[in-house]
């Protein structure tokens, strides 16, 4: 027999609900795979029957590595390796005989299912699973048919150009194709719930700027460091994220001086709010992403949050984790990755100058009467002027390279885009 050709299967995730828009999604996803592909190799990349097929075009191609960054792609539902077959039985079980036993090697139980798009083809689909489960059962030592809860699925796909036989897909991403959602900006400190809110509302399909702020020299360079681990960890899945950064020093000591001490994390995160409607503006975000939870902290009350978002008055404010507790946001910030990054024990902006006792329920009046106290508008003009951005790429000729810039769109397109 010839050597088998083996190549990766994508299902789709919600594209097939999009109607008349669909084709727009598929070309919106089959860009970012290909554009993500050139990295592993050269592939080629198509789409059919809800299906995409990235083949492998030379034996120099990384289809482990293409595997792994698939799974990080959204769009996607599901991902496989799969065997390519003849449109025939013989092929097809020849090709089950030798490719699938070392897939199924340790399993105890399997069950077959199989899919007969190509409606020329002689057998119908129960047929197909049987005879391929006979093969498996020659084949395979001590395994067993398990129609209800087997240890391995094994699909057979009866498609327009070839049959695929494929092992156990694993779960892809899901949600929407990167960019097909608009542009939003996350404010993305070194906790844990904001890179959480950031996956979320990426998984949506929106693309993700980042704008951090900083408090040097209260906050050092390894909390800034440590922010632009965890946009590393998410451009695994945005494949480019460029995070802004502002300093907040001087508007924090300005409070600190001249304010009731009780308002002072209100008056910041209105400055914050304000500061990162400007960037979003600049940039051509449609929202904010802020990781708040309800009740969580002093500045997340409904009546904070009313405060801070007073001062919004252009852009919605997107808060996916604000029904979520601590423990679910922990869980997620686990399975991307970011949580042991988030817990490194360098402070943030929001840790210096903490009130003893911050008000969790203001009243709106005497908030801004506070904050008539100082200049604001000079405050935010002078920290939105000393901005600067690093740029960080999936792709490794542009990984981790950062670039100290002021906030410009010229000097921004000059960079990575």
């Amino acid at each position: 027999m010839e050597q088998i050709k083996e190549i990766l299967l994508c299902k789709y995730g919600e594209i097939v609900l999009k109607g008349a828009n669909r084709s727009t999604f598929e070309s919106m996803l089959t860009k970012e795979i290909k554009k993500r592909a050139s990295q592993y190799g050269v592939f080629k990349v198509s789409h059919l029957q809800s299906t995409v097929y990235i083949e492998p075009q030379n034996e120099e191609c990384d289809l482990d590595g293409m595997f792994g960054c698939l799974k990080k792609i959204f769009g996607i539902s599901g991902v496989t390796r799969a065997a390519v077959a003849e449109k025939n039985m013989e092929s097809i079980l020849e090709t089950v005989k030798s490719y699938l036993p070392e897939k199924l090697y340790g399993k105890r139980t399997f069950r077959v299912d199989a899919k007969r798009s190509d409606k020329l083809f002689p057998l119908q689909s129960p047929e197909i699973a049987a005879q391929v489960g006979g093969a498996i059962l020659s084949t395979v030592p001590k395994i067993k048919v398990d129609l209800h809860n087997p240890d391995s699925m094994i699909r057979v796909e009866i498609r327009d150009k070839a049959a695929y036989i494929h092992a156990d897909q694993q779960k892809g991403a899901g949600g929407m194709p990167p960019r097909s959602s608009g542009r939003g900006l996350l404010l993305l400190s070194g906790g844990i719930d904001s890179p959480v809110a950031g996956f979320m509302m990426a998984k949506r399909g929106m693309e993700i700027e980042a704008l951090h702020f900083e408090s040097y020299p209260y906050t050092s360079e390894r909390a800034r460091d440590k922010v632009f681990s965890l946009a590393d960890k998410l451009c695994e899945y945005t494949s480019r994220l460029h995070i802004h950064v502002i300093s907040l020093t001087h508007i924090q000591e300005v409070l600190r001086d001249s304010c009731e001490e009780d308002y002072f994390t209100l008056l910041l995160r209105i400055f914050m709010m304000t500061l990162a409607q400007m960037c979003a503006k600049q940039y051509n975000c449609r929202a904010l992403i802020t990781g708040e939870s309800l009740g969580q902290v002093a500045s997340q009350t409904i009546e904070a949050l009313n405060v801070t978002d007073s001062v919004v008055t252009e852009l919605p404010v997107f808060r996916p984790c604000i029904g979520m507790d601590k423990e679910e946001i922990v869980e997620i910030s686990r399975k991307i990755d970011t949580f042991d990054t988030s817990v490194l024990p360098y402070e943030d902006c929001c840790t210096v100058f903490t009130p003893r006792h911050p008000k969790t329920k203001p009243e709106k009046e005497k908030v801004f009467a506070e904050l008539a106290k100082v200049d604001f508008d000079a405050l935010v003009k002078e920290a939105y002027d000393s901005g600067f951005y690093t740029i960080f790429d999936e792709f490794p000729i542009c990984r981790n390279i950062p670039k100290r810039l002021a906030f410009s769109a010229e000097k921004r397109c000059a960079v990575g885009t």
